[in-house]
């Protein structure tokens, strides 16, 4: 599997040296929106992917026997890069896939992300400018408070989109789809104990009857069966 990843992944007009049927679709941060690309973790991302592309062999051919010989531990961090690489995570209006944000939600959770820490905050650029004034006068009550949201519910959207980055400046304060959710409380169903009388056993209906008093030609059938 690991050999059909890093065809897809770095050699992508290659997938015939393989012959399992794997499919691994990815795309590049700085498609998404703008500036994401500048961020510290696209930036860490392409640094390893690059040092990765570095050890590979140029040619296909030899990618197997690269594979074969990187120790465990290597062979698991790349094969975790080139899973990586097609997690899409994306809260897209046209196609609301529940499960598909569970799972995402999963990752996220299991990563410890917290997008702020990672150095994404809101601007008026990728954000702010591209929701309803609405929202950025709840996103200002969130990060900061009631009285910062009414100070600019006078402004046009260009102005409060502006005046919303600043006054959430290094709050870390995230929109709803960029934070990591809580884990879901499991609902346990308390079983009572169940009572002894439902554990009676039915009494058999030779019930004291001697196994030498049974009619033989019975016994003969039972055993035939």
């Amino acid at each position: 599997m690991l050999h059909g990843l890093c065809l897809q992944v770095f050699y992508p007009h290659q997938s015939q040296e393989t012959c399992l049927e794997l499919s691994l679709r990815s795309t590049t941060l700085q498609s998404q929106a703008p500036a994401l690309g500048d961020t510290l973790p696209a930036k860490a991302i392409a640094a390893r992917h690059g040092a990765w592309q570095a050890q590979l062999p140029t040619d296909p051919k030899g990618l197997w026997a690269a594979v074969s010989e990187l120790d465990t531990d290597s062979r698991h961090m790349l094969f975790a890069h080139c899973v990586s690489l097609g997690i899409n995570a994306q809260h897209e209006p046209w196609n609301r896939n529940s499960g598909r944000q569970r799972s995402a939600s999963n990752v996220a959770r299991a990563a410890s992300l917290d997008m702020s820490a990672a150095g994404w905050m809101p601007t008026a650029e990728n954000y702010f400018g591209r929701v309803s004034k609405a929202r950025i006068l709840d996103a200002v009550r969130q990060g900061k408070d009631e009285r910062s949201a009414q100070r600019i519910e006078h402004l046009k959207k260009a102005e409060m989109a502006v005046e919303a980055e600043r006054l959430l400046s290094g709050t870390g304060w995230l929109p709803e789809p960029m934070r990591t959710p809580a884990e879901e409380p499991v609902e346990i169903i308390a079983v009572p104990p169940c009572g002894e009388e439902e554990f009676e056993i039915p009494a058999r209906s030779d019930e004291g009857q001697n196994e030498d008093e049974i009619d033989p030609e019975v016994m003969h059938g039972v055993a035939a069966e």
